[in-house]
């Protein structure tokens, strides 16, 4: 029976936290180490400059899931269970999510919930990113945790090429709704952000980064945000090394010189 690390980016009380563990309870042992605070939008960041405290968390899991709150980001949570927060434990594999909103495109650069799961694949573990398409943070999860389910079955059965995860966006679609499931490559994101400048009650400026939502190109063919559009699970494979290979030639002629003192 495997052990599983589940975490996520929205916090150890987030309900989609809650229905991916107690799927994984289906799978193998789990455990639980999930941010104590909303996380999202954190990016792959890990604290050096400060001391973490983890503190077991009660009466929120089933008393067979053990779960802490870390007073740190989301790839934290990954990093400190799999160095040895839990003395004897090595894990076989790791789940994180499932997130509120999707994960598609450029969001990965953004998102938490991927964080987890690229931290754990440093350390040589399996891993899945988990994201409903829903912005409802009190959503039903309980339908996407059954996708999550068959996609981690699938994935503990199989080797991943090293420093290699799994991104799955599920839509919010019931079951029987849903169409499919796609192999995907990461779609185009079209983000509307706006600046929106302000002066407080003591003259000075600050800022809001708003906007409308993000957008994105739904029609092109093979990516995640088209699966998603038309009902599909997507799954896509993420790999660790962000090397634009293809440009390498191209760059190579270029004249790069070491300037003279």
């Amino acid at each position: 029976m495997p052990n599983i690390l589940v975490s996520n980016d929205d916090g150890i009380f987030a309900p989609g936290l809650h229905a991916l563990a107690l799927q994984m309870t289906k799978l193998g042992k789990v455990w639980v180490v999930a941010p104590e605070t909303n996380q999202s939008i954190t990016g792959h960041k890990k604290t050096l400059d400060r001391p973490l405290r983890a503190k077991p968390i009660k009466d929120v899991f089933p008393a067979e899931i053990p779960a802490y709150a870390v007073d740190g980001a989301p790839s934290d949570c990954a990093a400190l269970a799999l160095m040895g927060l839990f003395e004897d434990i090595d894990f076989d594999f790791v789940v994180s999510g499932i997130n509120t909103a999707p994960n598609m495109g450029q969001d990965l650069t953004y998102s938490g919930t991927v964080s987890v799961a690229l931290e754990a694949a440093i350390f040589g573990k399996r891993a899945i990113a988990f994201s409903l398409v829903d912005l409802q943070p009190h959503g039903d999860y309980n339908e996407a945790a059954i996708v999550a389910r068959q996609v981690t079955e699938q994935a503990i059965s199989h080797e991943f090429p090293i420093h290699t995860i799994l991104n799955v966006n599920i839509p919010h679609l019931p079951l029987n709704e849903i169409q499919g499931v796609r192999i995907t490559k990461q779609g185009l994101r079209l983000y509307r952000d706006v600046l929106d400048r302000r002066i407080d009650p003591f003259g000075q400026p600050y800022y809001w980064i708003g906007g409308e939502a993000p957008s994105g190109d739904f029609e092109a063919e093979g990516t995640d945000m088209w699966a998603v559009h038309n009902g599909y699970v997507s799954v896509t494979p993420v790999h660790l090394d962000m090397t634009r290979h293809e440009f390498i030639a191209p760059l190579a002629t270029w004249d790069f010189k070491v300037p003279e003192v």
